[in-house]
């Protein structure tokens, strides 16, 4: 191969496709076409670093390639300075809720917070410690560090920048919570900062716990994780982060659910996400939602059941399946093309030689004859997906290697596919319905 593969990686990367998720890591190579929904994705990012804020749905049918677009993109992300939270929805995780399923979904997010240095989670006490550093850094510039003079610029630095994050909708609780932070950090007082962090996290049951421990008669809910997240975006810019981006997956979750009050509470939360970036009232931080076209399209249980959705994402009337405006709220993934499903099947089967040990057998001529099957399946032109054919390819590459004397034509069969028969035969019919025709 060209390119080696660790060989954790190829592991993991095969353990993962063959199991039908996106692995964490080792995207970069097996990543073909999405060109142009990346190149739009990262137009966004690039508004996200410059102040503003984006939001976009990335709709597609299960194992299309939502999944692995958004990993994709949480990857460049972070590796370009970006803080980055990512949740899948549930019926425990959703936007609003009356047993606490927003916060959850906060809570998650927070739990996920990555950064370059910390890619898989848990970043939280990291972007604090960071941002406390760097304003230590600046005032040793000028004052010698440990001095009264380097103590009192450091905390006047600290509280200017708490003071700018007051005039925010629970600004207040949250610099308070950043000072007391910084002087648990300054007296190496961990029992605090561990609290500080409880109460980031939203792990507090109530105020009055929240009020005993750190005297903050504020915690995080339900109504009010979307605002602080808000905060949070604004922070990590002071931190010397380039913005944030937040990833939510699986929002057919949202359609699943039973009760249309509920449901539409949901929707109500995610107009405002979308108001609130689409208008300029959130700074420094994007959203990619990823959802299926039912849960998109439904006018009955899906987003456009709500009509104030509806009318700000319905696609105009110029596009077709040709031409799209990747610009548009809603980016709807189309089926990669033989040609890129032929470049992914060549990397599987490279990686896969790799990681076990042996040459090669399956050449040209047999991954062109596997996609050749896969497309004459009925129906396969509008349903296959890569997820289906990236997990047979898979199980080609298993029964080749550990049957080497058969080769992929045997596996396969002769690629001659009758279209599906009635459950009666011929000797089955009654000479009186014999000449029966529909």
């Amino acid at each position: 191969m060209e390119n080696q593969v660790p060989k954790r990686i190829a592991n993991v990367v095969m353990n993962a496709l063959k199991g039908g998720v996106v692995p964490r890591v080792g995207l970069e190579y097996i990543t073909v076409g999405r060109t142009r929904e990346i190149d739009a994705i990262l137009h966004d990012i690039g508004i996200i670093e410059d102040g503003g804020a984006t939001f976009r749905f990335i709709v597609g049918k299960y194992g299309s390639g939502k999944s692995f677009l958004l990993q994709t993109i949480r990857n460049y992300a972070t590796a370009k300075g970006f803080v980055v939270m990512d949740a899948d929805l549930s019926p425990e995780r959703r936007f609003a809720g009356t047993k606490g399923q927003g916060l959850a979904t906060y809570k998650e997010l927070v739990r996920t917070m990555s950064v370059k240095s910390k890619p898989d989670g848990g970043a939280l006490s990291l972007v604090l410690e960071r941002w406390i550093s760097s304003i230590q850094a600046e005032v040793a510039q000028e004052h010698p560090v440990g001095s009264a003079a380097f103590d009192a610029r450091v905390e006047r630095s600290i509280y200017r920048v708490t003071n700018e994050l007051e005039g925010m909708v629970n600004g207040f609780e949250f610099a308070r919570a950043v000072a007391l932070y910084y002087s648990a950090y300054r007296t190496d007082d961990q029992a605090t900062k561990s609290n500080v962090l409880k109460w980031f996290r939203g792990e507090y049951a109530s105020r009055r716990e929240a009020k005993a421990d750190l005297g903050i008669n504020w915690i995080v809910s339900d109504d009010t994780w979307y605002d602080f997240l808000k905060i949070i975006a604004a922070f990590v810019v002071g931190a010397g982060y380039n913005g944030t981006l937040v990833m939510v997956d699986e929002l057919v979750n949202i359609f699943k659910i039973p009760n249309s009050v509920s449901r539409q509470n949901n929707y109500e939360k995610l107009l405002t996400m979308y108001n609130d970036a689409l208008q300029g009232k959130a700074q420094h931080i994007g959203f990619l939602m990823g959802c299926t076209p039912q849960c998109v399209e439904d006018r009955y249980k899906g987003i456009f059941s709500y009509e104030a959705l509806r009318s700000r994402l319905t696609e105009g009337h110029f596009s077709t399946d040709g031409r799209k405006d990747l610009t548009a709220p809603i980016i709807r993934l189309e089926m990669l093309s033989q040609e890129e499903l032929y470049v992914l099947v060549e990397k599987l089967r490279d990686i896969h030689a790799q990681l076990y040990g042996y040459e090669p057998s399956i050449g040209h001529k047999d991954l062109v004859y596997f996609l050749t099957v896969e497309y004459n399946r009925v129906g396969a032109d509008t349903h296959i997906t890569p997820r289906e054919i990236i997990r047979d390819f898979i199980e080609i590459l298993g029964i080749a290697h550990q049957n080497p004397r058969t080769s992929i034509q045997e596996v396969l069969g002769d690629n001659s596919f009758a279209m599906a028969k009635g459950g009666l035969t011929d000797e089955d019919i009654h000479s009186d319905f014999a000449e029966f025709e529909l």
